[in-house]
């Protein structure tokens, strides 16, 4: 059996693609179960998270279980298998083993460093085991790939590489101010309680807001947290919960919003963020207008004195032989008698437009010769270098206006969308007096985020734990087939002895015992080099192939190596550690 990953992620797919494919907690449980029911796999585990989706499984033959698990992804995420397999990544063995642990690692998080893809994988691996899809090899994996995490935020600088989703969207909401100086006084509303929420809360508190207002489906759930904020000891806070319902009056007192909720539409509307801004300011958030810069333009020219000549389509531009209903590459502001409008244009319409411009009358020479292609087009280009020559430069008649920015009216309302899918509009984007990040703005932000120098040094840490995990992983494929080996030895010589006493039936108990032992002793030398040996080998790259040859020189029965194995499955499981 092999280690296979099957998954996208934001590093690899849009999040608009990363929003359609997200798994709420029902579908990871049913995926979960459809993928061990599948004839390829034995061991399942989902990591879902705001900004990736990946099905990790132990298979015993890769192109099956590719197929199988890209065919279950696209199924229980509702995206086609034909529109998600190209934003899709597959690992494998140790490639797969040194994904699982970058990403515990924060290497492949969209902010660098981040601590809190820890606890979304020891929730992955909650899950498997809770379900009992998570065998030996996923649960050695996970709590290793756990173990592999914390030491490289303990042992290097990776933290201040990056920090968690919620700092990054707090430090986009503010533009790059303090945030505590930024969100001091401010009050807060809080959509959802899970965990990125409790985060969004915890974090909001300690950076100063006078009050944080929390509210969830589940109301229980939005008290607790309220309670857990209000006695914390490092924060002065007033925390209070509200029932879903309330978010639209809550929303237009609060100063900032964040929302990360398990919800598959929209927890706020462009409309719903209208009212609330209007029901705040008294005056509407309207949203920037298309034709902004048309009344711009008109205010540059009545500021510069300017008599604007009519534009494309105008009457200026009356018996034109261009198609201006068709002629896309001519900008707004310029007119039709300027360079910019014949760029691109075929040889006939270009001379005809050059003789209209040139105070001529249009001609149509194909007509006129009863010819067209190549020779056609050569006679009129020199038709138009001489009418060029004539008249010279064709002239522009007016240059384009300035572009006047309108500024942006200073935002009232901050939102905060962190979840997958999106909670708030998109089109809120667009709202005057609103500022909205969400996972898309976050992804284009971290974009061109610093690399912390410490990375490096981590990048080593996951290379030699991986080589590490191998081999261990290597060494524990012999372990059955050695102890098989072990056990039929000791079989022989309980058959040698119990045939020596038939033979010398008066041997007494001391001599009986002191040859017994000779024996094993015997034994176990010549066991121990090979074994020990065989066990070094098969933790090397290639070895695999150990265990098939210790079977085949000592004869070993299969089914008594697979008994072996089942045993120390049973035993692990019921012994594993906490996740």
């Amino acid at each position: 059996m092999s280690l296979l990953v099957v998954g996208l992620s934001h590093r690899s797919a849009p999040v608009s693609v990363l929003e359609r494919a997200s798994l709420n907690a029902g579908a990871q449980l049913k995926l979960l179960q459809d993928t061990v029911a599948a004839e390829p796999a034995a061991e399942a585990a989902v990591l879902a998270t705001c900004n990736r989706i990946e099905l990790y499984a132990d298979v015993d033959k890769f192109h099956a279980g590719v197929a199988e698990l890209s065919t279950l992804l696209a199924q229980h995420s509702g995206v086609g298998l034909e529109e998600l397999t190209p934003y899709l990544y597959v690992h494998y063995e140790d490639r797969a083993v040194h994904h699982l642990f970058s990403v515990a690692c924060g290497l492949d998080s969209m902010v660098v460093g981040e601590g809190q893809i820890l606890g979304q994988i020891k929730d992955s691996l909650a899950r498997a085991q809770d379900l009992h899809t998570a065998g030996r090899l996923l649960n050695d994996l996970f709590q290793q790939a756990l173990r592999v995490g914390k030491r490289a935020h303990s042992e290097t600088g990776i933290d201040r590489a990056g920090q968690s989703l919620v700092t990054f969207g707090l430090e986009q909401l503010s533009a790059g101010a303090d945030v505590q100086q930024w969100a001091r006084g401010k009050r807060a509303l809080v959509i959802g309680a899970g965990s990125m929420s409790s985060l969004a809360a915890a974090t909001l508190a300690r950076a100063g807001v006078a009050e944080i207002v929390v509210a969830n489906r589940t109301f229980e759930r939005a008290e607790r947290l309220a309670r857990i904020l209000s006695e914390g000891d490092d924060t002065d806070v007033l925390a209070r919960a509200v029932p879903m319902d309330s978010v639209p009056g809550e929303l237009t007192r609060a100063d900032v919003a964040v929302s990360c909720t398990g919800a598959t539409g929209l927890v706020l509307t462009a409309d719903a963020v209208v009212a609330s801004v209007q029901g705040r300011t008294g005056a509407p958030a309207l949203e920037e207008a298309a034709g902004a810069d048309t009344a711009v333009r008109e205010t540059a020219v009545r500021d510069t004195g300017e008599t604007p000549l009519p534009g494309a389509g105008s009457a200026a531009d009356e018996n034109c032989p261009l198609d201006l209903s068709s002629v896309s590459s001519v900008p707004s502001g310029f007119s039709v008698m300027g360079e910019a409008a014949v760029a691109g244009m075929d040889a006939a319409t270009l001379e005809q437009h050059g003789a209209w411009a040139a105070g001529g009358t249009a001609v149509d020479r194909t007509r006129e010769t009863g010819r067209s292609g190549p020779e056609a087009d050569t006679e009129l280009i020199g038709a138009l270098a001489a009418t060029a020559t004539r008249v010279g430069r064709i002239p522009e008649r007016r240059r384009p206006e300035p572009v006047v920015e309108v500024p942006r009216p200073e935002p009232v309302l901050f939102l905060l969308d962190l979840a997958m899918p999106r909670d708030v509009d998109a089109a809120v984007h667009r709202l005057a007096g609103v500022r909205l990040v969400d996972i898309e703005s976050l992804a284009d932000a971290s974009a061109d985020a610093p690399m912390a120098a410490d990375v490096d040094m981590v990048r080593r840490i996951v290379a030699d734990e991986v080589t590490a995990f191998g081999a261990a992983q290597r060494a524990a494929h012999i372990t059955p087939t050695v102890v098989a080996l072990r056990s039929m030895a000791a079989d022989v010589v309980a058959g040698e002895i119990a045939r020596l006493e038939g033979r010398l039936p008066g041997l007494d108990d001391k001599h009986r015992a002191e040859i017994t032992q000779t024996v094993k002793r015997v034994v176990d030398k010549l066991l121990h080099a090979p074994t020990v040996r065989v066990k070094q080998l098969a933790a090397e790259p290639g070895g695999a192939g150990y265990a098939d040859a210790l079977r085949t020189l000592f004869d070993l029965d299969q089914e008594t190596v697979a008994s072996v194995s089942r045993a120390e499955n049973s035993t692990t499981e019921k012994n594993r550690g906490p996740a």
